[in-house]
Order: C-alpha cells, then structure tokens, then sequence
C-alpha cells in the first residue's frame, strides 16, 4: 500500500536529520608518561591521593587493597582481601577508603592511613566501579545504570540510566569523577565514556585503542581497567588489569592520538 504523502515527508526529514546529525566527539590521547605498573594486579579500582596511588585488585582468593608508588610502582602497603571476597571498585570518602565486592553486597570500608578494616555495610546487586562526586558516593553495576549512594549508610539517593544517542550504554566498569563528568571504562573496551552525572547522557568518548601493544596483553581478561584522576596537576592516569604499565595521558579534544613513550 502506498504511504500518505504526509507520511513520506515526515519519513524523509527524520532520515535526513538522522544523517547530519554529528556523532559524539571522538577524542584521543598523548601519552605524557609511562611508570612501572604490577603485571600480576586484577585492576579493578585506581585512584591517586596526596603523590601516591592506591589500588583495589580483584579475583577470588587474590583480591587486595593496595598503596603505591607512582614513579616506580612499588607497593607501599598491601592488605589482602579475605579470600571469599572478589574485591571491585575504590574510592575514597573522608579518610576512608571504600572497596566494592562483586558478588557479595558488603562494602568494605578502611582507614586510609593504617588500612586498617573499619566497618562492612551491605548493599543491592552487584558492584563493579565506584567514584565519588563530593556529595555521593557512584556505584556502577555493569549494567547502564549508575547509581548515587549516600556514603554513611549506602542508602540509594538516585540513579541514571547511561544513554549515547538514546541507547542504553552497558557493561559500565571501573569510575572516575573527572572535571564534573564521570569517567567510565567498558568492559572488554578500549575507549571511556564520558558521562554527564545530572542526565546519564554520554557526551563524549575517549579512544585509547594501540595504548598497551597486543603483544603485552597477557590473557583476553588484560582489558583496559583503571582510570585515576591528580586534580592539583589536571593528571590523568590510566591502566588495565594485568598490564604491565601504567600511562599518564593527555586527551586530545578529536585530534589524532600520538604516539609518546611506550
């Protein structure tokens, strides 16, 4: 049956504006810096504070929480994870340190100092990466939500559904709270999304393909993993589970990536 000539035309607008509406910006990156990096860490949660890193590491019966050295990747102090736990994402709240379990609901919270274990708090679902926005505490799940926590009792304040174009952005990984947007590696991916916290709304990409060479990814499971943000320098530091290296980066706003030290 022939279509309305009404309904041609409005067919013929949408697909003409389907076509020139632009893609999100596709930034890149140079590489500023290489430091040493654990081969053996699972990295699940990076963050830096006051010139050192602190790091959770996962898989059952190898999870840890450790401090370190930024220069020459040399563990300050390691606490192991007791082994029934699969230790996840990592933030700090106050002088805390807060660690995700994946499967277990419990939040484990540390003094930052000592590393000493303060107290567990339950949660819902799954937790994969957790940053913090000054205000709440943000959890992913690995699912396109993002959900905001109060950090004292993890009760849920809200949640964003993450969205590039309307579509629902899954696998949210590790977090980091960057220039007031959320940073947030997909699994399996070599590029961050950057997320608006108020909309869920994706509003740019950053591509890290050729980061780490194929040939120093160890298994299938060596994905990119680990963002840390030095707000007092605007530094950048990125990472993957089992890599052996850890780089400091510049995003390039859409430019070509470029080739620095590897």
């Amino acid at each position: 049956m022939p279509l309305p000539s009404q309904l041609r035309v409005f067919l013929a607008v949408s697909l003409a504006a389907m076509a020139i509406t632009p893609a999100l910006a596709q930034d890149t990156y140079k590489v500023v810096h290489v430091y040493p990096h654990d081969a053996q860490a699972f990295t699940q949660g990076l963050i830096y504070l006051d010139g050192h890193l602190y790091e959770s590491t996962g898989l059952e019966g190898q999870s840890s929480l450790r401090e370190e050295e930024l220069e020459t990747g040399r563990i300050l102090q390691l606490h192991p994870v007791p082994s029934q736990y699969f230790a996840e994402g990592l933030t700090n709240w106050g002088s805390t340190l807060v660690q995700l379990t994946w499967q277990n609901h419990l939040v484990l919270i540390y003094d930052r100092a000592s590393f000493r274990l303060l107290r567990t708090l339950p949660y819902s679902g799954e937790g994969w990466g957790l940053t913090q926005d000054g205000k709440n505490l943000i959890l992913s799940d690995g699912t396109a939500r993002l959900h905001f926590l109060d950090p004292e009792s993890l009760r849920e304040v809200r949640q964003v559904t993450v969205t590039d174009h309307g579509k629902p952005v899954t696998e949210l990984n590790e977090l980091e709270f960057v220039h007031g947007q959320i940073y947030a590696n997909i699994w399996h991916s070599d590029r961050i999304a950057r997320i608006s916290p108020a909309t869920g709304r994706v509003l740019g990409w950053i591509d890290l393909s050729g980061l780490l060479a194929p040939s120093q990814r160890s298994s299938a499971e060596a994905v990119l993993n680990g963002i840390a943000y030095n707000a007092v320098g605007d530094r950048l530091f990125v990472t993957g589970k089992l890599w052996p290296k850890l780089f400091e980066i510049k995003v390039l706003s859409g430019a070509k990536s470029a080739a620095g030290p590897r």
